[in-house]
């Protein structure tokens, strides 16, 4: 089967080579606002040219020619075109449903950087990889790529520069003989298992909440933009990174972990951009208790949930191993022995107390045990992609009729980063 694998290490360019850098990156950056910007004007005249590759193309050789962009054409070409194909990509997104609109980018955001798609070479043993327009760059090998490299992405963070690099290789998929276990997520444990296991979060932003705070205190003190404001603005970026590498490290070991004992993972289908929607509200509608959803928002958050499911998703289709996602609605509050469902039955965070058959238990254990078997129903019945039914016994005097809820359910076959 055919695997695609990135491969991250840490540029150390000199002082020339840090400069052609961020002149490329931004040079990306100005044609993919640009190219944005002109989306959106032909919009709103309806002339039907729409933000396709070709056409956003097509743009490139008319703006190297402009007096006041003659210095576009110091970037290499490729790279430019990328920054256009990444812009016809968020477009289909948008249009698919997969993304929001998309947005105009920002230098030292997110997405500062640019793209080779051919042209580069690597140099392992030597260390250094060969940039077109650029030369040979020195990296941190910090271990061996595997497979062939497709393309590569130069990525500016906080404390320098990064090269991303894709690749692509055959692998046997073998044969796991793991068991299957259900996975319940949570803020108090990062996970709880069908089996009784609970994994504690590491709450990367909790831990270090006080720290940022001190550092964005200082910020604020200094005069915006002089050298004083940028270093300071440059510790907490720092500071920043350091969080998002500490939960990056957690996640990768639990999801490790999780695809090396277990064949068969069923987790929960959450729509985490609605659970951390704000309740804030509007002035003439005004929210309630938004202090207590905010802080829970943070919380969620804190804990990766999408980049965890990525990351284990992708691990155990190397493994041979499978992830099903369930619809996670009433597996905390019904009873496993006796099937009933109730709000009574979870009257606190941990403890579950079944009101009609007395059952006890974790709460979080029970959901991950109902998860199981509701994947395992599902997965006997053949549902996968189509929309499965979860019985559900309530008492008569709390609804009309005792009916069924439609969950569905599909298999996730997880991308590689």
């Amino acid at each position: 089967m055919l695997f695609r694998q990135g491969f991250l290490f840490k540029l150390k360019p000199n002082g020339r080579q840090a400069r052609l850098m961020s002149r490329f990156a931004g040079c990306c950056r100005f044609v993919y606002n640009k190219g944005l910007s002109w989306a959106k004007e032909q919009y709103e005249k309806k002339t039907g040219q729409y933000p396709t590759y070709k056409n956003l193309s097509a743009l490139l050789p008319d703006w190297k020619k402009d007096p006041d962009m003659l210095w576009l054409s110091e970037c290499y070409s490729q790279c430019l075109q990328q920054s256009m194909k990444d812009l016809a990509r968020a477009y289909s997104n948008f249009f698919s449903g997969h993304a929001g609109f998309p947005v105009f980018h920002r230098k030292f955001g997110s997405s500062d950087g640019f793209r080779y798609p051919q042209g580069f070479k690597i140099d392992e043993t030597g260390k250094q990889i060969y940039l077109p327009g650029i030369g040979f760059v020195k990296y941190r090998r910090s271990r061996y790529i595997e497979g062939k490299s497709k393309n590569i992405t130069v990525i500016r963070k906080a404390d320098g520069w990064y090269v991303s690099i894709q690749t692509e290789y055959e692998k046997d998929i073998p044969k796991h003989n793991g068991d299957e276990v259900g996975m319940d997520m949570g803020v108090v444990w990062f996970c709880t298992l069908s089996d009784g296991t609970q994994i504690t979060p590491c709450n990367a932003l909790k831990k270090h909440l006080k720290k940022l705070a001190q550092l964005q205190r200082a910020l604020s003190r200094k005069e915006k933009y002089s050298s004083n404001w940028k270093k300071a603005q440059q510790e907490v970026a720092k500071f920043h990174q350091r969080i998002g590498n500490i939960r990056q490290d957690f996640i990768n070991k639990v999801a490790l972990d999780l695809s090396k004992k277990h064949a068969v993972i069923y987790r929960e289908d959450l729509k985490i951009k609605n659970m951390t929607s704000s309740a804030a509200g509007t002035l003439d509608d005004p929210g309630h208790n938004v202090a207590q959803k905010s802080g829970l928002n943070r919380a969620i958050l804190d804990q990766a949930w999408g980049k965890f499911f990525q990351r284990l998703h992708w691990k155990c289709e190397q493994r041979g191993g499978i992830v099903i996602k369930v619809a996670p609605q009433y597996t905390s509050r019904t009873c496993p022995q006796c099937g009933y469902e109730s709000k009574e039955n979870r009257k606190s965070q941990a403890n579950f107390i079944c009101v009609t058959c007395g059952y006890q238990g974790n709460a979080d254990i029970v959901g991950a045990r109902n998860i199981k078997v509701r994947g395992q129903r599902m997965s006997a019945c053949g549902e996968f992609g189509e929309v499965g039914r979860a019985r559900v016994n309530r008492r008569m005097e709390s609804i009309h009729c005792a009916g069924q809820q439609q969950e569905p359910i599909e298999v996730i076959i997880g991308e590689s980063r």
